[in-house]
């Protein structure tokens, strides 16, 4: 969808719960749903919830869309209303204060998992990521979620904050094959087109010191294959399509920030 589409979107589509959109329950920002195989399509079988990325990512759209309406636009300060309302409402309902970290999912008509299932314990990366891009997080805060980040990446074994979430979900809790196992694909796969958002948050933060370092085991792999894998699993191995333009994207966008910071400093 494009990002100016963004209002008539939002005009169209039944009114958020609790100041939320909702969606089907997934793994972070990922598209395959737990209950059946392939679980790429919304149906009876989905459970709704409300989840940090979905919401962040519609900020990051009014964000962009304020930009193209510019300030003095008659209705520019509706959506910065709305906009604002949106990030209070992520924080009021989606963000655990006493872990410092977003909860999962908040369920509208109950969960897919088993009762005993403590799905608050995973720490979402990607989502964790796209709501700092969206202003949601403190400096303060970003900087406990950088440092839980590469706690989890030590913890799973794995190479690159891109690591999607930590723990991964348990085997079989997804029917799809691809998402069965724990840390393969979206669920626990180590994706760059989403560590390199945290590395951009890093950079607009002015950490440079640990931008570099996040993004350096990233740049050595595609170096060391030659190739910009869709996904990586813990122990390093490519996966997935060989020219994944959403990880090239990131990573480019990030060397040229960096290279224009050198160039400033």
């Amino acid at each position: 969808m494009n990002r100016s589409d963004c209002a008539v979107w939002l005009e169209e589509t039944e009114k958020p719960k609790d100041g939320l959109i909702w969606s089907a329950t997934r793994a972070d920002w990922g598209d395959v749903q737990p209950e059946t195989s392939p679980g790429v399509l919304f149906d009876s079988h989905s459970h709704r919830a409300l989840s940090v990325y979905d919401s962040a990512m519609l900020v990051v759209a009014m964000n962009d869309y304020l930009e193209l309406l510019g300030p003095e636009a008659p209705e520019a300060a509706q959506w910065k209303k709305t906009r604002d309302g949106l990030k209070h409402n992520i924080r009021r309902f989606l963000w655990d204060g006493k872990n410092q970290k977003f909860i999962p999912h908040v369920y509208l008509g109950g969960s897919p998992f088993p009762a005993d299932f403590d799905e608050n314990a995973i720490n979402y990366h990607g989502g964790t990521a796209v709501a700092i891009e969206a202003g949601v997080l403190t400096p303060k805060e970003i900087a406990h979620a950088l440092e839980r980040m590469d706690a989890d990446v030590i913890a799973a074994h794995a190479s690159s904050i891109g690591l999607t979430m930590y723990p991964a979900y348990p085997l079989g809790y997804f029917k799809n094959p691809g998402m069965t196992k724990p840390y393969t694909y979206q669920n626990g796969g180590d994706w760059t087109w989403f560590g390199g958002r945290m590395v951009r948050d890093l950079i607009d933060e002015g950490d440079i010191v640990d931008a570099y370092r996040e993004i350096r085991p990233m740049i050595d792999r595609v170096v060391r294959v030659d190739g910009f894998y869709e996904w990586w699993t813990p122990d390093n191995r490519p996966r997935g399509s060989a020219g994944f333009r959403g990880s090239a994207g990131e990573l480019g966008r990030d060397i040229e920030l960096l290279e224009a910071w050198a160039e400033r400093h």
